[in-house]
């Protein structure tokens, strides 16, 4: 990693570089010289670069010296702000700094390093021996005093962390093999980042000294003579409390600033790197926007944070889960700073995250064109890639962040995945060893080599690897695996082609699955409601009651607005709507919640949003959900009817138009059970029908087995029933124990679970020109229909 004066030295290297006519300034023609030449790849065309240009004179004008144009420290200032990378700007240019530069820097290192008792430095020594970010143009310390807060601050934490080092209680970690985050900790360069993360013990007693010490130092710098000398004082104790990872004491000094520059955008952002760092993410966000509103508010002069600040917003907005809303920071700090890597590389992720992976690809694809070197990024665009199901070109990409970062834990289990998903068991086992090597207690890895290894037919092995994933978790689906993993061994089947640990099978054409008694449920209804009960277990909507709904409608305004088609609605931007479903779904942790924002936008928000406009008529977002969401059936369709009543064209009325009765049951079929078929409806019934629709009627419609939604009777069946167990029965086919109905074919006497029914799936030894099933909710009922069919057998016997 760079140091901050190698690293302004290879700043000046490449100012001297383009600086042709030796004037103290990039003009315009140096300026664009240098734009090209650190982008060899990149044609740009004569308005690009205009555009670029002009972006970087107007951005940076307080460092444009008059016709000599952008100063050394300007450059440094667009490095510093993210619009490039040093490092690999000066190799691109094949430059080398000076010997007596290196000397120089060595001199910064060794008095970094000089004895804490030493004292009587000079002021040139104090700049060198004082954290690296004291010495940038835009964080230099005003005040002469304040420096000497901040080398008496320095002094302290050194025999601090001396004390806690001897007792074994000050420790720090290399997280160089996880993902970064991406986001600006500072409003310097991200490249400063320590990658180490430093444990410091806070409740000893010389932490208990130091800060009492640090309370002293703090009051000092309130005792300043003004209050930008008070300000000045609390920033740079903030600052180098941060540099040593003591975020809860930083953010008392960055909070105290506050107070003191209200308007000041600095100790805002600082502030909320802190909350960030401490897990306090809405805390975070707030001091963000705080941050944001007095950027905006002071013109030009803190333009160039603007990206920053944008980038840590989206990913404080990240940390609560607001994906959605995440991208549209992450958006506008790309398009402020188009060269800013990070922005796109973390817009790419959340993209990916919401399940638009084509778009993610080519964020992530800009990215890695600006940093090729860019690990996490590949990494990304690998699992886009992998959900666009472009698998070779997506094994390539994971292996280029694999070779970038060898021990890449993200990378590492995401190719081990699409290995597995590719049946390719073996190579799955490997990649989740590696992932094991760098995580040893990463019970996923554990699980899924597991399973691997069951796949490439090492079950002896397999079962040792699941005795490993069980001694670091005690989830269900551990005992789960384990019991099937059992229940193999026993059977001794073979596998049916794909050698994934399931039983060979044989699929029935669904015209041989005959029903026995009107409760069974038919194979394809089943299919259908599986998929949905899925879909609310994803989302978690089945446990937000369908009340919230009706209390979002009478609380929330929506402005009236006209669509292409000139109707009236009540629309909303999606990143509002992930706002709503926060409340509604209040109680998911932010990455569960994260997972149910993707699984309603792929499914739901898709195809509402039929014009990609990214704004949802929000009556019928309503509607569409009440269905799925708890509560009584009845009350959960009369508060869809309520959510399309509540839309413009319905409001005041106690009848919906029958036009969009039949496009919300269109809507409903095409999100839910799309397998069925829904172009018939509206040829069928028209959409020039002008009559209105009662709440009576309505349920007719909803209710039509044909082309309504009478598939919800098969979801309550699901809902009401999905954690029954049988006893130790298990499903003839897949070998899993039953959950939820048990199919019992009435001839072989053989049974299946849902899902196994649900795709046809029967054993292969039981060929049969028809098969009849019959359901059981439970084993009481298999018991009473048994002990009928005892009764009726003995009453036949003579």
């Amino acid at each position: 990693m760079a140091t901050r004066g190698s690293r302004s030295e290879k700043v000046k290297r490449i100012f001297q570089q383009f600086d042709n006519n030796r004037d103290g300034g990039l003009n315009r023609d140096e300026m664009a010289a240098l734009v090209v030449a650190v982008n060899p790849r990149v044609k740009f065309s004569d308005e690009q670069l205009n555009a670029i240009l002009d972006e970087v004179f107007r951005t940076y004008g307080e460092f444009i010296d008059g016709e000599k144009g952008l100063t050394y420290d300007g450059l440094l200032r667009t490095y510093d702000d993210g619009a490039g990378d040093v490092d690999r700007d000066f190799d691109a240019l094949g430059l080398e700094l000076y010997p007596d530069e290196n000397k120089g820097a060595s001199i910064v290192s060794e008095a970094s390093s000089s004895s804490i008792a030493d004292e009587r430095v000079t002021e040139s020594q104090r700049k060198q021996r004082t954290t690296a970010w004291a010495g940038s143009p835009h964080h230099e310390i005003v005040f002469d005093d304040t420096w000497k807060l901040v080398d008496e601050l320095e002094i302290l934490l050194k025999r601090l962390q001396a004390k806690q080092a001897k007792t074994g209680k000050f420790k720090s970690d290399n997280f160089d093999a996880y993902s970064d985050a991406g986001w600006s900790r500072e409003l310097g360069p991200s490249a400063e980042l320590s990658e180490k993360k430093v444990y410091w013990e806070e409740t000893g007693p010389d932490y208990g000294i130091f800060v009492k010490e640090l309370g002293a130092l703090r009051s000092r710098a309130d005792g300043a003579r003004s209050r930008e000398e008070a300000f000045d004082g609390q920033m740079a104790i903030g600052r180098v409390l941060y540099e040593h990872q003591l975020f809860k004491e930083a953010l008392i000094s960055f909070k105290r600033s506050c107070e003191l520059q209200p308007m000041d955008v600095r100790p805002h952002f600082r502030a909320g790197n802190c909350l960030y760092v401490l897990g306090k993410y809405k805390e975070a966000k707030e001091e963000f926007l705080l941050a944001l509103e007095a950027a905006e508010a002071g013109g030009n002069q803190w333009g160039y944070l603007l990206p920053q600040i944008y980038v840590n917003l989206g990913i404080a907005l990240e940390g609560e889960g607001m994906v959605l809303s995440a991208c549209e920071y992450y958006r506008e700090a790309a398009i402020l700073c188009p060269t800013h890597f990070r922005a796109l590389k973390l817009l790419g992720s959340a993209l990916f995250g919401v399940g638009e992976y084509r778009a993610a690809a080519k964020a992530l694809e800009e990215a890695i064109f600006m940093k090729p070197d860019y690990a996490d990024a590949h990494c990304d665009l690998g699992s886009a890639l992998h959900a666009l199901g472009e698998d070779e070109r997506a094994i390539e990409v994971f292996q280029k962040a694999i070779d970038l970062k060898p021990g890449h834990v993200d990378a590492l289990y995401n190719l081990g995945g699409l290995y597995m998903d590719l049946g390719r068991f073996q190579r799955a086992s490997e990649m989740y060893t590696r992932v094991l090597a760098v995580w040893p207690n990463h019970w996923r890895a554990q699980l899924n080599k597991a399973v691997s290894l069951l796949g490439a037919g090492e079950t002896e092995e397999a079962k040792k690897a699941l005795k490993e994933a069980l001694k670091m978790t005690n989830r269900v689906e551990l005992h789960d695996a384990i019991y099937h993993l059992k229940q193999l061994q026993k059977k001794k089947v073979k596998s049916n082609g794909g050698g994934n640990g399931e039983g060979a099978f044989v699929i029935v054409e669904p015209s041989k699955f005959k029903t026995v008694g009107e409760k069974t449920t038919l194979r394809q209804d089943l299919g259908s409601a599986i998929q949905i009960r899925a879909f609310q277990r994803i989302t978690r909507l089945s446990r937000c009651n369908v009340d919230l709904l009706k209390k979002e409608m009478n609380e929330i305004d929506v402005p009236v607005t006209y669509s292409g088609g000139g109707g009236p609605q009540k629309s909303i931007r999606k990143p509002n709507l992930e706002g709503i479903l926060r409340r509604l779904l209040s109680f998911l942790k932010p990455e569960t919640f994260q997972g149910a924002v993707k699984a309603i936008n792929e499914r739901i928000l898709s195809v509402l949003d039929e014009t990609g406009s990214g704004r949802v008529d929000l009556g019928m977002f309503y509607a569409v959900l009440a269905p799925i969401c708890n509560g009584p059936p009845n009350k959960r369709k009369r508060i869809a009817f309520d959510a399309l009543l509540w839309r413009p064209v319905n409001e005041g009325s106690s009848q919906i138009r029958k036009v969009d009765a039949v496009q919300y049951i269109k809507w409903l079929r095409a999100i839910y059970v799309p397998s069925h078929g829904i172009s018939e409806i509206l040829e069928v019934h028209g959409e020039t029908d002008s009559s209105m629709v009662s709440f009576s009627e309505f349920l007719t419609m909803f209710d039509d087995p044909d082309w309504g939604f009478g598939i919800m009777s098969t979801l309550l069946k699901l809902e009401n029933g999905d954690r029954n167990r049988h006893g130790r029965r298990v499903c003839a086919v897949c070998r899993y124990p039953v959950i939820g109905s048990r199919f019992r074919e009435v001839k072989s006497h053989f049974s299946l679970c849902n899902q196994c029914y649900s795709e046809g799936k029967v054993p292969p030894s039981f060929k049969q020109d028809e098969y009849k099933f019959k359901e059981y909710g439970s084993e009481a009922e298999a018991m009473k229909d048994k002990c009928m069919y005892f009764t009726l057998q003995s009453h036949k016997s003579p």
